[in-house]
């Protein structure tokens, strides 16, 4: 079954580019400044656009992404106000959405509804970062009704044949944390990473993105050289606190075209 995360990725193996993964949180800074941003990402070059819902608790989030979630929140934050969003958003953008969400509110609205909403959004993937591989079945299953790609990580921590096993159940692309530990910018990657990204090759066929400490030109660089696509969060998030006030976020259109560039774009 195709969906549009898997056409994006023929179109860029066929254009030889990486895909530019961009991560913002919802409705952070602001609800309409959320709204800028989404199209800032996407007229700065984004392939996929990850949207995080906010969350008290989010253990796989460095101090910059809970900052962001705790401002989404204080701004009044609902997961039902953020599908309305994101069906706004659907209508108008060209890329994929993927979410990325806690187990809790997938809990608290009940698994069937909550891939529901997502399908009637618009929304083409789903990453669940504290739900293991054995919680998840029912879920996939959910996703795979509604052409829907459930997305697993892989973390360097992950025991090589668990990695290979959560790598073949996966959907859309694997998402490999480059790191041991939470999001946030990093300077290197781990050394065992490219062995990895060549166990998870072997395993699957899906698209493998990087993702978790890429903060500059050089990193996402390292990066597409390990995967086929660069997902980033905590720096953008930086910048759009550090453009807050300037409606367009040109840092953060100037930073993501600059990465846009080091993985083939043509911006």
């Amino acid at each position: 079954m195709s969906n549009a995360l898997s056409d994006t990725f023929v179109d860029l193996r066929l254009t030889k580019r990486k895909a530019l993964i961009p991560f913002l949180t919802a409705d952070f800074p602001s609800r309409r400044g959320f709204a800028a941003a989404v199209d800032a990402v996407c007229e700065s070059g984004a392939d996929i656009l990850e949207i995080g819902f906010p969350h008290s608790d989010p253990l796989a989030d460095g101090p910059v992404i809970q900052r962001s979630s705790a401002q989404a929140m204080r701004n009044g934050f609902t997961v039902e106000r953020a599908f309305g969003e994101i069906e706004t958003f659907a209508a108008r953008i060209s890329i994929p959405i993927v979410i990325m969400c806690y187990s809790n509110l997938i809990h608290r609205a009940g698994a069937r509804a909550f891939v529901n909403r997502c399908s009637d959004s618009g929304v083409s993937g789903l990453i669940v970062p504290d739900m293991i591989i054995e919680e998840s079945a029912t879920l996939r299953q959910f996703c795979k009704e509604r052409d829907i790609s459930f997305i697993n990580l892989v973390a360097p921590t992950t025991p090589r044949r668990r990695a290979r096993y959560i790598a073949g159940t996966g959907a859309g692309f694997i998402y490999l944390v480059s790191v041991a530990g939470t999001t946030g910018a990093r300077s290197r990657f781990n050394d065992g990473i490219r062995n990895l990204a060549k166990e998870l090759r072997q395993a699957s066929d899906l698209p493998l993105c990087v993702g978790f400490g890429i903060s500059s030109v050089e990193t996402a660089r390292e990066a597409a050289a390990i995967g086929d696509g660069v997902i980033l969060g905590s720096k953008l998030i930086e910048l759009i606190e550090s453009d807050n006030g300037k409606g367009r976020y040109p840092r953060l259109r100037s930073f993501l075209r600059n990465i846009s560039k080091a993985l083939g774009g043509n911006l």
